[in-house]
């Protein structure tokens, strides 16, 4: 990803400390109460879902020895990027590409594309996936082929 001075880049270091705090997570239940952050100081302030949400993600993916990056919506990538996050190859996401079904910049010789518009494409592409899938069952069950 082209960073900006929002991105951030973290890496697994402290793969102990981190292990014990997701060990303590996936045994925390999800509770009706917000989650609350306190301070070096000892002042607590109420997370937002959306952030708690965010550090269970990071705290899971660098767990795994894996390095996480911290990075506003309108990120721009490169194609290697993208087919990366999309799990495709790099001609495949060229493909897509040309075939219109995603906005692109040219700024020099190279493709660029927003990383808001490559999520939006994969949440369509799985939201396709999952009715094509649905609609598979219904024809199974129709035809009696279901469950026998």
């Amino acid at each position: 990803m082209h960073s900006t001075a929002e991105d951030r880049t973290l890496l697994p270091e402290h793969r102990a400390e981190i292990a014990e705090l997701r060990a303590f997570l996936d045994r925390t239940p999800h509770a009706a109460e917000p989650a609350v952050l306190r301070g070096p100081d000892g002042t607590a302030h109420t997370l937002p879902v959306e952030v708690y949400e965010i550090l269970l993600a990071a705290v899971r993916t660098l767990s795994e020895g894996k390095a996480v990056t911290v990075a506003p919506v309108n990120t721009i990538l490169t194609t290697q990027e993208a087919a990366d996050l999309l799990g495709v190859s790099r001609p495949t996401f060229v493909k897509i590409l040309d075939e219109g079904k995603l906005p692109f910049t040219r700024p020099g010789r190279h493709r660029r594309v927003l990383l808001s518009d490559v999520l939006a494409y994969r949440d369509l592409r799985r939201s396709e996936r999952r009715g094509g899938l649905d609609r598979l069952v219904e024809l199974t069950e129709e035809s009696g082929l279901y469950g026998n």
